[in-house]
């Protein structure tokens, strides 16, 4: 499947990979990464679940918003939260999972649920993690 681009950034990664250094090509971002506790580094600093986790809610928030536009429906105080999680797989890599956690206080349940599936359909992100690794999209009351 191809594309028609209509935007494209760059980021470098240099260093010690997750302990190292990314800059984008515009130095808006530009921070040192710190390997987490929990994988045997010092914690406390930026990672690349993080800087995922940050641009697939940024993402999908998006594209929820897109699809309430297009139903004429006011999402109120919306928003979405995603939690990603790295963790061995069976054939002795590291694969990523991915929990969407979407609040939207101003409507009843089941049509915020509408919206969010077809928000997943429509998302970037979404799409180009289909079939890769599991997204699970939970909508919320608070």
């Amino acid at each position: 499947m191809s594309i028609d681009a209509i935007y494209s950034t760059e980021a470098i990664a240099t260093g010690a990979g997750r302990a190292g250094h990314v800059i984008s090509r515009d130095g808006y971002l530009d921070t040192d990464l710190k390997i987490q506790k929990e994988m045997g580094g010092p914690g406390d600093g930026l990672n690349p679940e993080t800087l995922f986790a940050a641009g697939y809610a940024a993402c999908y928030h998006s594209a929820l918003q897109g699809v309430a536009r297009q139903k004429k429906v006011d999402l109120g105080d919306s928003s979405v939260g995603a939690r990603v999680s790295i963790g061995r797989l069976d054939n002795g890599g590291f694969g990523l999972a991915v929990t969407l956690e979407v609040v939207i206080p101003a409507l009843p349940h089941a049509e915020a649920q509408e919206l969010a599936d077809a928000a997943h359909q429509v998302c970037p992100y979404s799409n180009a993690t289909r079939g890769n690794i599991d997204v699970d999209v939970v909508v919320t009351d608070d």
